[in-house]
Formats: structure tokens, sequence, C-alpha cells
């Protein structure tokens, strides 16, 4: 397993612990670095966004939920075309399609894969 896929599966990991401790914002900012991690193939990408609309049922947050179904919606077609902005948490309050600065340690693990 490549050092992306161990910190994507640990950042799930850390966000499922928070969810269980009923600590849904917590989990919220690890699924967001989830999704950076997750976001170039399907299955993963859709899995992060899937938690982050439980998260936003169980925060009784309307907007986040309206967003994560919108990106829901957008994921597959974001993958077919191609266009998936780099660095974007996937949370509601950014747009879908904005590239974002990204932290350096995920930098890292993202260039260290493109070798």
């Amino acid at each position: 397993m490549s050092p992306r896929a161990v910190a994507y599966d640990a950042a799930l990991s850390e966000a499922e612990r928070l969810m269980a401790a009923a600590s849904p914002g917590a989990a919220m900012a690890m699924l967001e670095r989830a999704h950076v991690l997750g976001q170039r193939e399907i299955g993963p990408h859709l899995r992060v966004h899937l938690l982050m609309l439980r998260a936003a049922w169980v925060l009784r947050d309307g907007r986040e939920l309206r967003g994560q179904l919108l990106r829901l919606a957008l994921t597959p077609i974001g993958h077919l075309s191609g266009r998936l902005p780099l660095g974007n948490t996937g949370a509601s309050n950014v747009s879908p399609f904005e590239p974002m600065a990204l932290p350096p340690e995920l930098e890292r693990l993202l260039r260290d894969e493109e070798r």
C-alpha cells in the first residue's frame, strides 16, 4: 500500500473514531484531509463524500447536506471528464471546482505517488 493510501485510511479511521465519540465537526476536518488524499480514485472519493454527508446529517447542517448531495452527483462527472481540483477539501464551504493549496505533508504524499 502506498504512503498516500495509508494516510487516507488513517484519516478515515480517525474520522470514524471521532464520529463514534460524538465529534462530527472534528470528523469533518479529518474527512477533508481524506478527500484531498483520495479524490484521484472514484471509490475513495465517493466514500469520503458519503461520510461527509453522514457527518452533515449528524450536525444537522442543511447547507453541508445539500453541498454533499451535489458533490456526490458531480464526482462521477469529474472523474469521467478528468476535472478534479487538486487540493480541494470537498466541504460545501468551498467551490467544488476550485483547486486549493496543499498542506506540505499532503503535497509530499501526492507528489511521491506520481513518481
